[in-house]
């Protein structure tokens, strides 16, 4: 198990979360974050600072955004596991998932 970034963060990327992780597992996409499953300890840390709750364990993730879970594993398809994110920094590509969507914007 672990967590997952869901829409909310899509073209808003605060990066409370990244601060606050303890094994710098939260890689930057285009126009998402993502948790890398293999790297995250689940201390749930991210979960509370992220100002728009776009955080969930990956069992509480609401199913409209069911789709998340999955798109957070297959981010890390082509990349592995580096070992922490501050060395890769802006990782310029999205899931299909996320890159397909039109801009969003904040109600």
């Amino acid at each position: 198990m672990t967590y997952v970034i869901a829409q909310p963060c899509v073209d808003v990327k605060d990066k409370a979360c990244i601060d606050e992780c303890p094994v710098d597992c939260i890689y930057e996409g285009e126009r998402s974050l993502y948790i890398h499953p293999d790297e995250c300890v689940d201390c749930g840390a991210c979960e509370p600072v992220c100002p728009v709750e776009a955080i969930y364990y990956e069992d509480d993730v609401p199913p409209e955004w069911s789709a998340f879970t999955a798109a957070n594993v297959e981010f890390f398809d082509s990349i592995g596991s580096p070992g922490g994110a501050a060395k890769l920094g802006l990782i310029p590509t999205d899931h299909p998932l996320i890159a397909a969507l039109p801009p969003q914007t904040e109600s």
